[in-house]
């Protein structure tokens, strides 16, 4: 197992005005690595913390030789800590979780566990939450509007407390806020995810940095991943297929309003409206322009997808056989090495 010191394993932090909190986290996850014996690394990542937080960290990377401390200019968000702390992380296994000291660090031996045989992320479940009733709704509409709509079932898509493969971060980019959608990324590239049920603590210190807001920003952060994950590389087969439906239908409308005027032309005491008096005109018009617009749109990106393809992996590779590793860059002009016998 990744465990009793045979390999390295990076935990991430992300910190935002959580003083009051870091010294009695980074206690516990001291000892639950003394208990395990592991090679343990700790990295916590300043998200601009007015308070202080950063004084804290230094500090503890003065005493402790383990931790080590990312201070952002201004806060950028959770996504972009997590960014950071990946790139900072030397482990092969990478643990994240939050440091409001909710995510009990007792249970990192259970994803370790979890992890090694089957999976390539586990993610936590929060089965009994300790928050309002109000959050509690919203996060179990999302997660299940995630599930449905990108097929990756989680019980808790947003849940901080994950363990990650470290060739995960290889393929998977952060930006924006979609670090709550990791699990999901991954998985449109092939790696196995699992989930665990983790002991969620109550607040102590602190407030949460989540409102209202987040339900809006998940839901168009949700957008996108369903986009990324089903069509980056082919847009045109979604905005295509929009943009010819709606076409056809303007065309549709068009033919229809025409018969309506041959037959207003040719029959006039039938006393039918002008087409300028006629909605129908607007709404026709109105799709044939949308639809071009949509197919334009999904040519274009196709040209910029072709003209990234040298650069744009479209596929994960989990194993090599027989084959040089990515590290072996071999020379054309270099004669094969012969084979000892």
């Amino acid at each position: 197992m990744a465990q009793k010191g045979s390999q390295m394993l990076s935990v991430v932090v992300p910190v935002f005005n959580e003083e009051q909190s870091l010294e009695i986290l980074h206690q516990e996850l001291s000892d639950v690595a003394a208990a395990e014996h592991y090679d343990l690394e700790l990295v916590f990542v300043d998200d601009g913390s007015t308070d202080g937080s950063w004084r804290v960290i230094k500090q503890l990377a003065e005493k402790d030789s383990r931790v080590r401390g990312i201070r952002f200019r201004r806060n950028f968000g959770k996504a972009a800590a997590l960014s950071a702390g990946f790139a900072a992380a030397r482990g092969e296994l990478v643990m994240t979780l939050d440091a409001d000291l909710q995510d009990d660090p007792h249970d990192i031996p259970n994803f370790l566990a979890e992890l090694e045989p089957n999976y390539d992320i586990v993610s936590g479940w929060k089965r009994v939450r300790r928050d309002p009733w109000h959050k509690v709704i919203a996060s179990r509409v999302f997660n299940w509007l995630v599930s449905k709509m990108t097929g990756v079932v989680l019980h808790d898509h947003n849940c901080g407390m994950k363990c990650y493969r470290r060739e995960v971060f290889e393929e998977v980019r952060l930006y924006g806020e979609l670090h709550r959608f990791v699990p999901v990324l991954a998985a449109a590239r092939g790696f196995r995810v699992g989930e665990l049920v983790v002991h969620h603590r109550r607040r102590l210190y602190g407030r949460s940095k989540y409102g209202l807001g987040r339900i809006v920003k998940g839901f168009l952060d949700l957008l996108t991943v369903r986009f990324l994950t089903g069509f980056a590389q082919r847009p045109q087969h979604v905005l295509g297929t929009l943009g010819l439906g709606s076409f056809l239908l303007g065309v549709v409308g068009l033919v229809y309003l025409s018969v309506y005027w041959l037959v207003a032309w040719w029959r006039p005491e039938f006393n039918l409206l002008p087409l300028t008096q006629l909605p129908a005109l607007i709404c026709s018009v109105s799709l044939v322009l949308l639809g071009a617009q949509l197919m334009s749109i999904g040519l274009l990106a196709e040209l910029i997808i072709a003209q990234q393809g040298r650069d744009l992996k479209s596929y994960s590779i989990a194993e090599r056989a027989g084959l040089p590793g990515p590290e072996t860059h071999a020379s054309p002009d270099q004669p094969p090495a012969e084979n000892n016998p």
